[in-house]
């Protein structure tokens, strides 16, 4: 049975709620949308399931951690493709994502300065372009401007945001890329994202 009522609980930033935010934006989802300023978070945190935003409650029932949240989120709502290998190729391009992040994280906890300069230039000129041409075959050869079927998935959110966000930071060109930039172009043509990010409150991450 469908929720009758959606909170989602995070701190006045894009971060970790952003997918959720973008799933419930593009299927038209009411929603609470719970920006937490951070000198309440210490008496909140008690709260959460395990001590960290965000949080997604529905219907009175607690749930944490981000990815288990939009995943939720977009099954319920028709977001995760209609066959299991949908689902799968949906999965697939998440994780491509997360290892991406993971690769653009290393380059923050060098402590070193000259060690983590060459650090970030070997993840902006080999590591992300790598990413990158993964990214623009699997659209090409899906051929919808989407990464799986015809029309929008979480992955697409997910890579949306992702992109994004690096475009924003300097981090990421997609000048070489015609099949992201379209897909770009596809994810912001949604009438109810176009809404939604008319409105939104932007952040650095």
């Amino acid at each position: 049975m469908a929720p009758t009522t959606i909170k989602l609980l995070y701190f006045d930033a894009r971060g970790r709620a952003e997918v959720s935010r973008l799933v419930l934006a593009a299927v038209g989802q009411q929603f609470e949308d719970i920006r937490l300023p951070r000198e309440k978070w210490a008496t909140e945190k008690a709260n959460t399931p395990f001590g960290q935003l965000p949080v997604l409650e529905i219907d009175g029932r607690r749930y944490a951690q981000s990815l288990a949240i939009a995943t939720y989120l977009a099954r319920e709502f028709g977001l995760y493709g209609t066959t299991n290998e949908d689902g799968l190729a949906v999965d697939q391009v998440i994780q491509l994502s997360i290892d991406l992040s993971s690769s653009i994280a290393r380059t923050h906890r060098k402590r070193d300065e000259t060690k983590k300069a060459e650090l970030v230039k070997k993840t902006q000129e080999v590591d992300v372009p790598k990413f990158l041409e993964f990214f623009e075959k699997l659209l090409h050869q899906n051929g919808s401007g989407y990464f799986v079927g015809a029309t929008l998935t979480l992955a697409d959110i997910i890579v949306y945001d992702q992109l994004d966000s690096l475009i924003k930071r300097g981090f990421v060109n997609t000048e070489m890329y015609p099949s992201i930039q379209a897909f770009i172009r596809n994810v912001e043509g949604n009438e109810n994202i176009k809404s939604y990010l008319k409105t939104r409150t932007e952040s650095d991450h």
